[in-house]
């Protein structure tokens, strides 16, 4: 029990009781976890622990007192394949879908406790870190903020090469498990810590190489681009830590674009920073840091004059900067850019880029069949590796991604009693939208594609014939910018979809000019799926050696972070309902609803 002290009295505060429930991932997986409610009745807010590696939520319950934050409902999860969670022990299908277990979890949160998500705040160990930090870089979340205890943004592999060794093991063997080096007495200076540790039963040893190397190249990403997370964060660093690097953990912190971050190194504590013998050192600091987070208004960075200032654009001007070629640099991409032009001579889709630009809806067509064609073997060997770049991989994920939401809206659509009629502003060559409206439960009662192109619009009403949907479909020509003329599109669709537009372009002004003519479409709960790049590992690769179809411009892309294109959304009248990411991090889906008139 804990005890509370005054000179006049003593009074014992029973320890908060446990309920244990399950939430349903959006595949159907089941999950564990465990919900402490408030003390006080209804809760100010809701604190969620996330367990390190191995562990589960059992062996973070200790904390839900130890923080002395009675008046917060507190919730942790057991993640997939750990505790009692299902899945094979250690193991996920994925590291993305152990991210997007975490999102589906806080919409548990908010949706059947009704706490909203700005009143959440997240505590996060060593590989829960990781998971956390890429879930608010991903998904960028209005949670209130984070604290992330000893993030595994580095384990120590003591074998030289073992990260690519593992890569290539999983390349020749598929998936494959790897036992943990860690002893319990290096985790922890705690008796009765380590003592628990060797004895339950619910700890997994084991770790798939799947989710490791996941684990490694999801680090990667968050730190390199921590600027586009703004959530309040706290970092805390465990001194004498034998599992992970520091060298990562303070190059995200000096990343962050938050304007509320704190550090704190921890001289002496191991791995398990909160479960050390000390531990209350931890516990203070964040309780602390919380309740001064809880006292303020959720902290937000307005980012929609991101184009003007900001580090995405100082990003792609330093692609736009021609390099001499008198320089290594500059040698090296225009050896690349000479070897896409001899690709084009033998690949049909490298030729597709020359043609029409590599950012075109031809282009993406043929990335959207996925199929080899070239002049001889060759050709189809360099064809088959072009379209298999991890950025065209990415593409037709979202396209997937973009299929499934385009779905769910039409069937709550049509549940409601509601008309579906779509309209995609800028549809290319409209495969990919075409096929998503066909292919689920409802049947649209409209289609109006628009584009651009005379290119696109010709082939995208060839399509619609090929496909026998005349008589549903039309393909028109139209200005995806210009609002007024989307606003005047009748009779008012009830689904907009703008996919893999507003990534082309870097000026928000435009972007905003857009997303008002939707707003003014859509009716009142009409949906909006809308597209997102916040990352890509190739931009230099792209902007050096591909053209655009601007006139055989460079083809250099302004990343925006999901922050920054969910704030432009808001600010036109919808509110984001779900989203959707590649394994990757590049692309994301994301579906809104119009909630101002």
């Amino acid at each position: 029990m804990n005890m509370i002290t005054s000179a006049f009295n003593i009074t014992f505060v029973s320890p908060r009781v446990a309920t244990e429930r399950t939430f349903k991932t959006r595949e159907g997986a089941e999950l564990f976890f465990r919900h402490w409610p408030a003390q006080s009745g209804k809760p100010a807010g809701a604190i969620v622990l996330f367990h390190r590696g191995h562990e589960h939520s059992g062996r973070m319950a200790h904390l839900v007192d130890e923080l002395a934050m009675p008046e917060y409902a507190v919730y942790a999860w057991d993640a997939r394949g750990h505790g009692r969670s299902p899945g094979e022990r250690g193991d996920a299908p994925s590291f993305g879908t152990a991210v997007q277990d975490v999102d589906d979890f806080i919409n548990t949160i908010v949706k059947t406790d009704g706490i909203k998500s700005e009143d959440i705040a997240i505590i996060a160990q060593s590989v829960g870190a990781v998971l956390v930090s890429t879930w608010v870089h991903d998904y960028a979340p209005k949670i209130r903020a984070m604290v992330l205890a000893s993030p595994a943004f580095g384990v120590k592999l003591y074998v030289p090469f073992a990260r690519q060794g593992l890569a290539i093991q999983k390349a020749v063997r598929g998936n494959f498990f790897v036992n943990s080096y860690v002893k319990a007495r290096f985790l922890s200076h705690d008796a009765a810590r380590i003592a628990s540790y060797n004895s339950d039963p619910l700890i997994t040893r084991a770790v798939s190489v799947r989710m490791l190397l996941g684990l490694y190249d999801a680090a990667d990403r968050v730190v390199r681009d921590a600027q586009a997370i703004t959530v309040p964060t706290q970092v805390l660093i465990s001194g004498a830590d034998w599992v992970v690097r520091h060298g990562p953990q303070h190059e995200f912190f000096v990343n962050l674009g938050s304007h509320t971050k704190e550090r704190h190194v921890l001289d002496g504590f191991y791995h398990d920073t909160l479960g050390e013998k000390d531990r209350h050192l931890a516990t203070g600091k964040i309780t602390a840091f919380l309740k001064d987070v809880f006292a303020r208004p959720c902290e937000t960075i307005d980012l929609r004059d991101a184009h003007r200032a900001g580090y995405t654009r100082t990003e792609a001007e330093r692609l736009a900067t021609p390099l001499s070629i008198a320089r290594p640099r500059g040698a090296y991409w225009a050896l690349g850019r000479l070897g896409m032009k001899i690709g084009g001579l033998i690949s049909d889709g490298i030729a597709v880029g020359h043609k029409t630009g590599f950012d075109s809806g031809s282009m993406l067509d043929y990335v959207y069949r996925n199929k080899a064609s070239g002049k001889t073997a060759l050709g189809r060997f360099v064809d088959r590796s072009y379209i298999n770049a991890v950025g065209w991989k990415g593409i037709r994920q979202r396209k997937l991604n973009a299929e499934a939401l385009i779905n769910r809206a039409m069937e709550d659509l049509k549940e409601a009693g509601k008309p579906v009629r779509v309209l995609d502003i800028a549809a290319g060559h409209g495969r990919y939208v075409l096929e998503a409206l066909t292919a689920g439960k409802v049947r649209p009662d409209s289609i109006l594609l628009r584009d651009y192109s005379d290119i696109n619009v010709a082939a995208g009403s060839r399509l619609i014939s090929a496909l026998g949907l005349s008589e549903l479909a039309r393909f028109e020509k139209g200005d995806a910018f210009n609002a007024e003329s989307i606003a005047e599109i009748a009779p008012n669709p009830t689904v907009g979809i703008v996919s893999g537009l507003y990534e082309l372009f870097p000026d928000n002004d435009m972007i905003a000019r857009s997303l008002s003519g939707m707003a003014r479409a859509l009716p009142q709960n009409g949906y909006l799926v809308y597209t997102c790049q916040p990352w890509h590992p190739q931009l230099e690769l792209i902007a050096r050696t591909l053209t655009s179809h601007r006139a055989g411009q460079p083809w250099v892309m302004r990343r925006r972070s999901q922050s920054e294109m969910d704030q432009l959304v808001a600010a036109a009248g919808f509110e984001k309902i779900e989203q959707r990411i590649d394994e990757w991090g590049i692309f994301t889906v994301s579906l809104a609803r119009k909630t101002k008139v």
